[in-house]
């Protein structure tokens, strides 16, 4: 019994080193895409992000965008 509460659990890496999660990497696009993104996540998406992930994931915006635009005005009109 003793060993079970002496064991350390498993060390995770530094967040640091962490690969983004999709969702800190949605977030990020979002807010990048519409101009409010902080210096702190900007800080934090070049340090731990992937290019491809921002690349990806801004194509993806970029088509939502454009499709929810088409729709909106076809809506109105």
């Amino acid at each position: 019994m003793s060993e079970a509460l002496s064991r350390q659990p498993a060390k995770q890496a530094p967040p640091e080193t962490q690969s983004l999660t999709l969702w800190e990497v949605m977030c990020s696009v979002f807010a990048a895409g519409f101009g409010v993104q902080s210096r702190d996540n900007k800080v934090r998406d070049f340090s731990r992000g992937k290019p491809l992930q921002f690349i990806a994931a801004g194509l993806l915006f970029t088509v939502a965008f454009l499709i929810s635009l088409i729709v909106l005005v076809n809506i109105i009109v």
